[in-house]
């Protein structure tokens, strides 16, 4: 069956937790900025081979440019990718902090969604499944 292109939202390659979503998450995160592999090791305390092997795979892909001079970085077209990383933010700031708790218990006591009313957590919530249905309601 055709599909409408401008409609299409091709389905990405990505998988939260792994090395490549690391990679394209913190590049569309600093999107101002072009990064060596070097840089991409030193930054997300991964192997060097590691880096640059994905670094080019993600380039391949198409879901990083790349300059002339060997700077990895992001492109400003892929709204697809910038959804994506605007949800893995989402999630860990609405979640993320459960798991901080469970590895360092003798943290401080932490406010269940940060001192945020329970209206201003549904709100967010809502915001984000709208977010990753594609509506902008």
């Amino acid at each position: 069956m055709p599909i409408l292109l401008k409609d299409h939202d091709p389905e990405l390659a990505l998988r939260p937790g792994t090395t490549k979503s690391d990679i394209v998450k913190y590049l569309y995160q600093h999107p101002e900025w072009g990064y060596s592999p070097k840089d991409v090791t030193e930054a997300l305390d991964i192997p060097r081979g590691t880096a640059t092997t994905t670094l080019k795979r993600l380039y391949d892909d198409d879901y990083l440019g790349k300059t002339d001079d060997g700077y990895y970085h992001a492109l400003g077209d892929r709204d697809d990718v910038r959804r994506y990383v605007s949800s893995l933010d989402q999630t860990h700031r609405l979640f993320g902090h459960h798991r901080d708790e469970e590895t360092t218990p003798e943290t401080p006591e932490r406010r269940i969604g940060d001192g945020r009313t329970d209206e201003e957590l549904d709100a967010e919530l809502e915001a984000l499944e709208n977010e990753m249905d594609g509506s902008d309601e």
